[in-house]
């Protein structure tokens, strides 16, 4: 970011009677990451040497923490024994002007040394931060400033899925390395699902005798074969878990960087590996038939209750994640014992039966001193009453814990789920779909405007996540991680005014080279493509703008411009998560009528769409073009037959007539393929 000096200084520095030692401060560039809030330059510089020592006034445990992290800096600092010049001081202070977070810091360069007030010794970890990305910005000597800075969000997270691919824990510390660096203090660990269990629960060992284990290494492979476990002592055993002592070790390596893990421990669906080695837990009692808990069973709440207390022994932090997604409550209608509950409790419905769940563990997570935080389904049936929303499913569920008085962290799939493509997807390796790059991951804004000041407050923050089904090594996650998660951390961290996308792109590229100097597997983010070309200009053409009858109706949760879509002259990108496609469902899927508003000659009538199998997105299997002049009696231009095959890649093919007709109407028909059905996304029908 660009900082001028104010001009008014420099006028009155420039009239100084020696004008060579009071000559205005050039334009500087400082290269932090995230932008700080607020930067003014001074004259003079300060260049660290092996003579310049560290002082530090703080409470023994924060002292102990930062002298240890900046003796193993690339700055190399040692402790002095009495505090003088060519120093690097921190100090805890109890105010500090314009700082209001306890995270914030007051950085200060002169020619004596470098100084960092804060009132934490978090906010001297971040402000230590900024100084060593300063120095190895400056090697011949930083210029004198003074930074003063503070988070926009208490709650910056990144989340890693363990689950699907499990992770060493040397692994986990680099990543936490690299993202303290960058300002981000929570990390979310999703510990369990069905591909596998990832924590040792002494009480329970089954769940890493045999949930944490699979026969294939690939999530992939296991997913398309019989998604079976295993013995840990079966020779074809893949997978793995953290012992509990390896959960204090990263516990206490997090500590030492000011993050906080978040364990995430899933209920009450997303639990077929839990259900196959305690098949007594699910509605059936039977293994490999059940993803969601029964909530009528009372063993079930003990073997919950069991879980939560050694995890909470091993996790200090605040929250408690549950999870509480996609719970499919196929079992529950017809289960005894959950019919059973829901009359005991004057429950409804299975969406109320699932809330007594998430409130009962929120009651017993409250008497131990912890607070739930779930996936923005836990909303389904009344919110429990301390909860904190993570919203995921777009943006609503976490504005509607705002609005009833809640906490929310935002982390909506279109803005924050990095497990989607980068680039265009042909030139990337095989991801889950989507399309995230760097620039929309940068250019999230968390809070909308319709929020008023109070409940702006509850934002507590922001979070992206990185699921791992198709990113099987840890050379992939970091891929997949770098830089768009330090995009997130400026989201995070930096005021929206402060920010700009020019600035941010620039540190990027540099940055980029740093993580793989390093040894990080960033994404080469010089070679970037971009988006698929067709989206960059607008089209024009015959039908812009006309109006269209929807014979079969679009798929409310894809709806692109609504019915606007198709004739408005925009093109899709990459992925139908840009709001650019618009997706059909129905039996008869795209059946729609252009009207043209008078007879036209026409030479083609022509529309893309995309696959993308893993989804369940597919080609259509015919499509058929016709016309009238009456709107009710049609003659078929084109039939066109395509034949669906599954497979791994993300394609776009355009289905087309060309020929000379005139016609007012025009009609087009894409159906689905009887083996595969699945969604049909188009984006425009281009008529010329």
């Amino acid at each position: 970011m660009k900082l001028k000096l104010n001009q008014s200084l420099a006028a009155l520095l420039f009239s100084a009677s020696v004008f060579t030692a009071c000559a205005p401060v050039a334009e500087q560039t400082l290269s932090v990451t995230p932008v700080p809030m607020e930067v003014n330059w001074q004259r003079g510089s300060f260049r660290p040497d092996a003579s310049t020592s560290l002082w530090i006034e703080a409470p023994e445990a924060d002292r102990s923490i930062l002298a240890e992290y900046l003796q193993a800096s690339p700055l190399a600092l040692k402790l002095a024994d009495s505090q003088s010049g060519n120093q690097v001081v921190l100090k805890q202070t109890d105010a500090l002007e314009g700082i209001t977070s306890p995270e914030g810091y007051v950085l200060s360069v002169n020619s004596d040394g470098v100084r960092i007030e804060a009132l934490s010794g978090a906010g001297l970890f971040y402000g230590v931060q900024t100084l060593l990305q300063m120095a190895a910005d400056a090697p011949e000597g930083m210029t004198a400033v003074t930074v003063k800075d503070e988070p926009r969000f208490e709650y910056r997270g990144i989340m890693l899925d363990v689950s699907r691919h499990f992770r060493s824990k040397e692994f986990v510390k680099r990543q936490i390395d690299l993202l303290s660096y960058y300002k981000i203090n929570r990390l979310h660990l999703h510990l369990t699902d069905a591909a596998g269990w990832r924590i040792e629960i002494k009480k329970y060992p089954r769940l890493t005798q045999f949930a944490a284990w699979r026969p294939q290494a690939v999530w992939k492979d296991w997913w398309n074969g019989k998604r079976e476990y295993c013995e840990e002592t079966d020779p074809r055993a893949q997978g793995g878990y953290y012992t509990q002592d390896d959960i204090r070790e990263l516990v206490a390596y997090a500590q030492k960087h000011y993050v906080t893990i978040i364990p995430e421990i899933e209920m009450p669906s997303h639990s077929e590996e839990v259900l196959t080695a305690y098949p007594e837990l699910s509605c059936t009692h039977v293994p490999y038939k059940q993803s969601d808990f029964c909530i009528g069973n009372e063993k079930t709440f003990e073997f919950l209750e069991n879980v939560l207390i050694e995890v909470m022994e091993l996790f200090p932090s605040e929250y408690i994640h549950i999870g509480g997604d996609e719970a499919g409550k196929a079992s529950w209608p017809n289960c005894k014992l959950c019919q059973a509950r829901m009359k005991k409790e004057g429950l409804k419905d299975v969406n109320e039966l699932q809330s007594y769940s998430i409130h009962r563990m929120e009651r017993f997570l409250n008497s131990h001193g912890r607070k739930l935080l779930g996936w923005d389904e836990i909303l389904d049936g009344g919110l429990a009453p301390n909860a904190t929303v993570m919203s995921w499913r777009g943006t609503e569920g976490g504005l509607a814990a705002i609005r009833s008085g809640h906490k929310a962290i935002m982390s909506p799939g279109q803005y924050c789920y990095l497990d989607g493509y980068q680039d265009a997807p042909y030139s990337q390796p095989e991801a889950i779909g989507g399309y995230l790059p760097l620039k929309k991951v940068y250019g999230y804004e968390p809070v909308p405007d319709s929020l008023s000041a109070d409940e702006a407050k509850l934002m507590y923050g922001v979070q992206a996540n990185l699921w791992t089904e198709y990113i099987p090594t840890e050379e992939h996650a970091e891929y997949m991680l770098y830089p768009r998660a330090i995009a997130l951390a400026e989201v995070a961290w930096s005021k929206p005014e402060n920010k700009s996308w020019e600035d941010f792109h620039r540190r990027a590229l540099k940055i980029v080279d740093e993580l793989k100097a390093k040894g990080y597997h960033p994404f080469e983010l010089k070679n970037e493509i971009g988006n698929r070309k067709e989206a960059e200009t607008p089209v024009e053409h015959l039908a812009l703008g006309k109006k269209v009858t929807y014979n079969a109706p679009y798929w409310e949760n894809y709806p692109a411009a609504g019915e606007a879509t198709l004739t408005d002259g925009l093109r899709g990108g990459w992925n139908y998560n840009d709001q650019l496609w618009q997706g059909f469902v129905t039996k008869d899927r795209v059946d729609v009528v252009i009207d043209l508003e008078k007879e036209t000659p026409i030479h083609s009538v022509a529309a893309d769409f995309m696959q993308i199998c893993g989804p369940e997105v597919f080609m259509p299997e015919r499509v058929v073009i016709s016309v009238s002049n009456d709107g009710k009696e049609f003659t078929q231009l084109a039939e066109i037959k395509h034949e669906v095959v599954r497979d791994d890649a993300v394609t776009f093919k355009n289905f087309g007539w060309e020929g000379e007709a005139s016609a007012r109407y025009i009609r087009y028909q894409a159906l689905a393929s009887d083996k595969f059905g699945g969604v049909l996304f188009t984006d425009e029908i281009v008529v010329k």
